[in-house]
């Protein structure tokens, strides 16, 4: 399933708000029931919305067979974010049975897991703790401060988060949804290379780096025998086994080390990917990421869509479509993602 992009948006976004939205909505919000369990949700965690139970297809096969891992972050800034990607993953995927889903959180709150099980009864996940004294001493200050959080720079030691018998894995961001069926992004062949992304070639690619490090000699020949293409790391096909053998953690590393010494970029995780992997990487098409919705990294100013078909709307850049919803004053694209909010806002109560 895919759609495109045209003058035919403001439909798109009134059709979406009809025919994409499962749900009922209500007034009451409860505790969180557990089994016998009931838990008062933190004031400090959002409250969601049950999801239905998706059963889309037949002859799906098994999940350790036709398995397909997907790895997210978790931060309660972002849970509404991620909550709506989970349920348009779920939603528009043939086999949702077959889907694990593997949390990297920062933090251990258990309100955030028990509010997922919750939300998701029959959701197959596990969070994992990322030790964020790893990156602590490596990350530089960057234009935008959310993207200096220790959490943005778990995407780099996934191979060392994930179980071994996990092999390749779809990194996502949490301002995203998905309207097309994730096996199909799955099913990439990545050859012999280490990660698949939309690659964007039209894009200036001197401009994610500083004039010191174009400037010096030894650092700008680190293309050299490479044609570089900015792709967003927020939506990759990672081959967990080849990133581990290759030793890739440590090589996006050395050049985090090296920013902490010159200022070679002003964006926070993003360039040392670009440096390890840009030209190097398999393209897939860029329906799998209609990225920058959230708008630019400074003043977050409303963008549309572009042409083509769309599998995916990434909300990248400072905008998130939750917060400006509940500002009123959405931007024409955020009525795409409104349909799979799952957020309840209203008081909490026990359940009786």
């Amino acid at each position: 399933m895919a759609f495109w992009s045209s003058s035919m948006l403001p439909l798109l976004g009134l059709l979406s708000l009809f025919f994409l939205h499962p749900f009922s909505t209500s007034s009451s919000v409860h505790a969180i029931r557990l089994g016998a369990v009931v838990r008062r949700p933190s004031p400090d965690v959002p409250i969601f919305r049950e999801a239905p139970a998706f059963r889309n297809g037949d002859a799906c096969g098994t999940r350790d067979v036709d398995g397909i891992h997907v790895s997210m972050t978790l931060d309660a800034n972002y849970l509404r974010g991620t909550m709506a990607a989970v349920l348009s993953i779920l939603q528009h995927s043939t086999c949702p049975e077959n889907l694990s889903f593997h949390f990297l959180s920062a933090q251990h709150v258990p309100e955030i897991v028990s509010t997922i099980q919750a939300t998701f009864p029959y959701l197959n996940f596990r969070v994992y703790r990322f030790d964020s004294n790893r990156v602590r001493g490596k990350i530089s200050k960057s234009i935008r401060r959310a993207l200096d959080q220790p959490l943005n720079y778990a995407r780099i030691y996934l191979a060392d988060i994930l179980p071994a018998n996990v092999r390749r894995v779809i990194y996502l961001d949490s301002d995203l949804v998905m309207v097309d069926d994730i096996s199909n992004l799955w099913g990439v062949d990545l050859g012999d290379k280490v990660v698949a992304a939309p690659e964007y070639c039209h894009a200036n690619f001197t401009k994610y780096f500083t004039d010191e490090f174009w400037s010096s000699p030894e650092m700008a020949k680190t293309f050299k025998g490479r044609s570089p293409c900015y792709f967003n790391t927020g939506v990759m096909v990672v081959d967990v086994d080849r990133w581990r053998k290759g030793g890739y953690t440590q090589k996006v590393e050395e050049w985090m080390a090296v920013q902490k010494q010159n200022r070679i970029y002003d964006l926070g995780s993003l360039p040392p990917f670009l440096l390890v992997l840009a030209g190097n990487i398999k393209a897939v098409d860029h329906r799998w990421n209609q990225h920058g919705l959230g708008g630019d990294n400074l003043e977050g100013k409303c963008r549309n869509l572009h042409p083509g078909p769309i599998s995916l709307l990434h909300w990248s850049g400072k905008g998130k479509p939750w917060l400006r919803l509940d500002s009123r004053k959405p931007c024409a694209v955020d009525h795409l993602w409104a349909p799979y909010d799952l957020y309840r806002s209203s008081r909490v109560s026990l359940e009786e």
